[in-house]
Formats: structure tokens, sequence, C-alpha cells
């Protein structure tokens, strides 16, 4: 975000006040649901964002700065993605392993590049108990170095190749920036993989075909479309030859790095060590990437879709599909339930996933605003109105449209209804995207597009000085060079910011 995170003293009393009084009902006294987000996405972003991330259970701070705890909905959303993304590399025999979470200083410093981009984020450990350690230990900020000290002793020859491992893990990175939850924090969940080939060509295309993976993920997962490119110099990782990433633009005009595939060409492996003798026995040294997605990714798909009643969740990562609340009076409360009994065992039988809301001290308004609130997409109302017509009323969170549906016929339609939302809320991003970009060929026109939110196209020298001036005259930085570049970029064409010479289209932004 823009501005620190808000004290989180405020919501915590807040949410003490809420337990007591907030909803629960009266003796004949109406309920007024008050934990509704105070501020809207329009006027305070990152106020709105703070609220929503705590109001809908997500997030709770913890007594360490800049790191904090993942409430089960949060962890939900990311277990969904592990098992989704770990599904598509399991199929092309990338295996799951685990390394240490501490790496000895003198490993660290191996690779001068890889250190030199990570050493101001690095936190040490110096002592075990009351002794104090012969080497100081990193806290895992990547794992490059710790587990290629082992790929140099498993690999040997080229029956060894390639070396395909990927793990599930944290890892720590003491920002001094203003940290945000599930943005940019101290502490954060990802995978990383780690891969090992005879040859250059394997490697390429593996760092290509990841990249596609990752746009997978937040396409079909998150509903989130993206820009998959190469990264610029400057902005690659560090210690590799490439980096390539698929990048988001947020509705308030900002980009956000999503995930990165990099190939590390043969930097780490001539460093540590990892050669192989090939099919002739001539000792060659191997080809390496690195690729990650983390946590952040649940963040940017909450800027992308939520709105001022709170989180809006895609079906495919959301805890619950369909809340039903049953409107209940004493005389036909048995009714009303057996109804929900059955329309709830249909749902389940096709894998929906469902909560009954049958809370007595709630009133229902209080329930949807709720419910609301945590992003389930879809909710049924009944009451005993309902049953007598043989109806149940369906409510959509993207869209907030309501409708009265016949009880036959009700689990299947919510199947479809939950395939739309997913539909709609991808489509949606992807016009909002589409209507973004703005191409340009001067720097003047650049400034306008920029002031207006947009994200600029444009054929770009690629020059470290040159990227410096774009950022200090117009605030935007380098995102990434799109694949496809159309239209292709004729020998002399002008970089749209200095007399020197193009070398790729380029898209720019105001980013995070």
């Amino acid at each position: 975000m823009d501005k620190d995170i808000k004290s989180q003293t405020k919501y915590v009393k807040e949410k003490d006040d809420l337990s007591k009084k907030a909803g629960v009902k009266q003796e004949n006294t109406p309920v007024v649901n008050t934990k509704g987000i105070t501020v809207s996405k329009e006027e305070d972003y990152a106020e709105w964002f703070t609220q929503l991330i705590q109001k809908a259970e997500l997030i709770e701070y913890s007594s360490v700065s800049g790191c904090y705890i993942l409430r089960p909905n949060a962890y939900f959303i990311w277990e969904e993605v592990q098992t989704f993304f770990d599904g598509l590399i399991k199929k092309e025999g990338v295996k799951n392993a685990y390394f240490p979470l501490f790496i000895p200083e003198s490993l660290l410093f191996k690779e001068s590049k890889h250190v030199e981009g990570f050493a101001p984020e690095v936190a040490w450990v110096d002592y075990g108990g009351d002794t104090k350690l012969g080497e100081r230990l990193a806290v895992r900020p990547t794992s490059e170095t710790i587990m290629y000290e082992a790929y140099a002793k498993w690999i040997r020859s080229y029956n060894d190749l390639p070396l395909r491992l990927n793990q599930w893990c944290n890892v720590v990175r003491w920002e001094f920036k203003h940290c945000t939850p599930l943005l940019r924090s101290r502490e954060f969940l990802w995978q990383e993989g780690h891969t090992v080939f005879a040859t250059q060509e394997e490697a390429v295309a593996e760092t290509h075909m990841i990249l596609d993976f990752y746009e997978k993920v937040f396409r079909e997962m998150y509903a989130v479309p993206v820009l998959k490119g190469r990264k610029s110099e400057q902005e690659k990782f560090a210690g590799a030859d490439f980096t390539l990433s698929v990048e988001a633009l947020l509705p308030n005009g900002k980009a956000i790095q999503g995930a990165t595939s990099h190939h590390l060409g043969q930097n780490f492996s001539k460093v540590f060590g990892i050669s192989f003798l090939d099919e002739e026995q001539r000792k060659r040294f191997a080809w390496q990437n690195s690729w990650g997605i983390s946590t952040r990714s649940i963040g940017i798909m909450i800027l992308m879709h939520s709105d001022n009643k709170g989180l809006v969740l895609p079906p495919r990562v959301a805890p619950i599909h369909v809340v039903i609340v049953p409107i209940l009076f004493e005389d036909t409360r048995w009714k009303v339930l057996e109804e929900v009994k059955i329309i709830k065992k249909k749902l389940e039988a096709k894998g929906i996933r469902v909560y009954v809301d049958d809370r007595d001290k709630y009133t229902p308004g209080w329930k949807f605003n709720e419910w609301e609130m945590k992003g389930v997409p879809l909710r049924f109302e009944i009451g005993p109105k309902d049953v007598e017509k043989k109806q149940v009323m369906f409510v959509r969170r993207d869209t907030g449209e309501k409708q009265g549906l016949p009880l036959v016929g009700a689990a299947e339609e919510a199947e479809l209804v939950l395939e739309q939302i997913q539909r709609n809320l991808l489509e949606k991003a992807q016009k909002r995207l589409g209507s973004s970009i703005e191409k340009v060929t001067v720097i003047d026109k650049a400034a306008v597009a920029a002031g207006k939110g947009k994200l600029i196209l444009a054929p770009w020298c690629e020059q470290a000085g040159c990227e410096e001036s774009i950022k200090e005259r117009i605030g935007v930085k380098s995102l990434n060079a799109p694949f496809e570049q159309q239209p292709n970029l004729k020998k002399g064409h002008k970089c749209f910011a200095c007399d020197g010479e193009a070398k790729a289209w380029f898209y720019f932004g105001k980013s995070y």
C-alpha cells in the first residue's frame, strides 16, 4: 500500500465491542449490523483494504511487526492454489522436497550478485540459546544457495538430469518499507521451484511453461487476467540471466507483480560446482531455473474483485460456495429446516461447499451483511412462504442479483450460477485491463496516460539510466516486455523517453 498500515489497536477494540453488542438480538429490538467497512474503496484504498481483510476474518495482526496471521478463511484459499499448482507441476515430473530454514552465511555469499540483491533484507541468527554461533545463519530469504549445495552432491552424470524439485515453505525478508498484509510482509508463504537441466534449450522452455502455469493460477483460480513478459535487466532476479513475470493491473490504476520464472543460466552451477559428465564423458556445467508464487497472489485477488460491502471471492477459491439462511419462526421452524436439510444434501452431492446459518441470536439482515463481508459467492434464503411456493431465493455476491427459483433443480442451478460468477469476475477484470492500456511513442503522452492511471505500452531502449530517468520524470517503472511484439520495431526506431534506439515494446506503470 502507499502508506503504513493502520494501528491494529483500533480494530482489536472494535472487535471486542462488536462481540458484546453488534448484531446480537435484544428483546423486541431490531438488529443493525455495525461490522461493515467504514470507508469506501474509492476514497481510501489503504484503509478500505485494512478493514476488509480483518472484518472478513482473513488476517489478524501479531506482536511481531510486519508478520501476520493467516486465518482459516485465507489459508483455505492458499490450500486451493497449492492443490491446483501442485497438480500442474507434478504432471510435468516436478517433485516436492523440503530444505532447511537456516542458511550459513558462507553459502549465502557464494554468488555475489545474488547476495547483493538480498543482503539488505536478510534476518540473521547469531546465537543458539546463550551460545554464540561460529557462523551466522540467515533465515531463509530464498533457497538457491542451500539447495544448490546439495545439488552439487547429487548430480554427477547426464543420467542424473533433469533434477526438478519444488518446496512449499515460508521465507523471511526483513522489509524496511511499509509492510502490508498479503502484499508486503516480513514473512510470507510461497512455493519455490529449483530445476537443473543438461541443456539451455530445456531450461529456457521450462521458464515459459511455468509462466503459463502461473497465468492459469491467476485466470482459472483467482479470475485475474495478467500480462506475461520479460523483466528489464534492472528488474530481473539477482543472479539470473533473465526473469519472466506475470503482472496484474488493480482497479486503482496500479500494477503489481504476481509471480516470476527465472532462467539462472550457468551462474549458480559454476559457483556451486553443479556439473555432470555428458554422453561423451565431457564435464559440463548445468543450466538452472528457479520460479515462485506467493501468498501475495491472494492480496491481488482481493484488491481486484472486492467492493465496499466486503470481500468478493471467485467460487473456485471460496471456503463456502453457498450459504443458506433460513428465515425462522417458531410455528414453521421445523418445516423450513427440513427443506434446508434436503437442499444442503443435494448441493453437497454436487461437490458444492455449503454452510447453513441457523443461529438464533442474529437477524436475517445481520447474517446477509456478514456473509457478504466474507465474500460467499451465492446466498440461498428460504422462509415459510418459500416452502409453500416450493422455491428458494438466490442472491449473487458479484452482482447483487436476487431471484426466486424452484426448489426442484436448485442444486443444478447453483452449479451453473457459480460458474457464471467465476466467469463474470474474470470478464469484468479483463475489460478493465483492456481499456487501461495506452500505446504511446513519446514521453509527454506517457505522462498524461500515467496521470490517468493507465498502463503504458511504449518502445524502449532498455537502458538503466533511461529507466531511472523515466521513474523520476513521470513516476512509472518498467513492468515487462510482452512476448508478442506488435508492431515489430524497425532498426533505428527511437525510444519513447530518450534518443536511444528502441529494443522492445515495454509495459510501464505505477506499481506496488
